[in-house]
């Protein structure tokens, strides 16, 4: 069963969207600790969404690293939370 996790990211990006602001993610992330689904939305209001059909496009892509489930845990929301994000 998946897990779902909002994190706040309190820095800007370092590349030439920088200037697109902080940021909140948000991830469905699988038993194995892969990152099955991923939304980045910037303070611009710049939306990203990432999942198996859409890996990457030009302003980044879907994390590919295995996730510290248990660093995450303080993070946790729920599917619908996340639901409401992803089909927003």
């Amino acid at each position: 069963m998946a897990m779902y996790f909002k994190r706040y990211w309190d820095e800007d990006r370092e590349d030439e969207f920088g200037n697109w602001g902080k940021s909140v993610w948000f991830f469905e992330v699988e038993k194995s600790g892969f990152i099955s689904k991923q939304i980045e939305k910037y303070k611009n209001g710049k939306i990203l969404k990432y999942d198996q059909q859409n890996k990457e496009d030009e302003f980044g892509m879907l994390g590919d690293q295995q996730l510290d489930v248990s660093e995450f845990l303080d993070f946790e929301i729920s599917k619908e939370e996340f639901e409401i994000v992803w089909d927003d």
